[in-house]
């Protein structure tokens, strides 16, 4: 394949923004096949993509949330991909797809924003994305074609995922262990919860093809309608503490959900779903708990103190707990 590999240098700044024009850049041999925008189809953005001229951190996979289809053609993936940017483009008012690449179920690896795979081969540059709200600037986004909240994915599309994420970790270095999930960034249920709960499997895989030590991550918790336990108590405590009037029985039901809707309506919001648009406001999430927390002293008996409590019972020395603490507490 073919893609251009031309980039302006402007003294002082480390973003360009440019039409894909000039030399080609080369893969190599053993690389996985992702088709190009050119060969999909795919319109021209509607404004110059931006090259930021750095590494992404971080590896994120997503799903599309959309159907879990029975036809693995190479012709089917071309037409989602033509889907996904005709809805980021049309509905969204993005300038492109927002994904840098997808993966379908067929496990056929395919461009979205265009001058993504110029910037993979390149291996120094990032196309600058729009899939994970706050943190784009930050990483390379994978969409995966279906919904994985309660199904796991076809083995051709988890074959080519361990594929794509270790092909992209070594071009641009990034460890294994900085495979995400987007709900490691925002409150989201995507990549589903079962494709999430295998995240830890995808690092090892990626790390073995890498030969490199993979150190699970901490992250925080996703709490949802339905949960139940001390977490979802201690959020109950940290709503109450906040204003709203749950009452703290550890069970996430529909008031705890209207509470969190409600305090996140102040947050800032921008749903990234490949296929669909998705409100998901009433979960408590990566996003929702560094606001939800605030400098607390655990034996001052507010509703926070009690969170705290709830959350580390066996806390001996008083003290008080700063931000970072908090989030230390909720990692897991």
């Amino acid at each position: 394949m073919t893609v251009s590999r031309r980039a302006l240098l402007r003294t002082g700044l480390a973003v360009t923004a440019l039409p894909a024009l000039g030399t080609p850049a080369v893969a190599e041999a053993g690389d996985p096949v992702i088709a190009t925008c050119d060969e999909w189809g795919a319109r021209q953005p509607s404004e110059p993509t931006t090259m930021l001229d750095r590494r992404p951190s971080f590896i994120v996979v997503h799903h599309t949330a959309g159907p879990n289809t029975d036809d693995t053609s190479r012709e089917h993936a071309f037409e989602l991909a033509r889907s996904i940017q005709n809805f980021h483009m049309d509905a969204r008012g993005w300038i492109d797809s927002g994904q840098q690449l997808t993966n379908t179920r067929g496990g056929h690896a395919v461009e979205g924003r265009r001058r993504s795979v110029e910037a993979l081969i390149n291996g120094h540059q990032h196309v600058l994305g729009a899939n994970v709200a706050d943190h784009n600037s930050e990483v390379i986004g994978i969409e995966n074609e279906g919904t994985y909240t309660g199904v796991d994915v076809p083995v051709a599309l988890w074959d080519s995922l361990v594929g794509l994420v270790t092909h992209i970790a070594r071009r641009y270095e990034i460890p294994a262990s900085e495979i995400r999930g987007h709900r490691d960034f925002n409150a989201t249920e995507c990549p589903g919860t079962v494709l999430y709960g295998r995240l830890p499997e995808l690092r090892d895989a990626v790390g073995a093809q890498l030969s490199q030590p993979v150190v699970q991550p901490e992250v925080l918790p996703l709490l949802a309608p339905g949960d139940s336990g001390p977490l979802v108590a201690a959020a109950q405590h940290l709503l109450r503490d906040r204003g709203y009037p749950v009452a703290p029985d550890g069970v996430f039901g529909d008031r705890t959900a209207t509470a969190a809707r409600d305090f996140s309506a102040a947050l800032p919001h921008d749903p990234c779903y490949a296929c669909r648009a998705a409100d998901e406001r009433h979960l408590i999430g990566s996003s929702t708990w560094p606001a939800l927390v605030r400098p607390t002293d655990p034996t001052d008996g507010s509703e926070a103190a009690k969170a705290a409590q709830l959350l580390s019972p066996a806390r001996s020395t008083p003290g008080r707990l700063e931000i970072s603490d908090w989030l230390r507490l909720l990692s897991r």
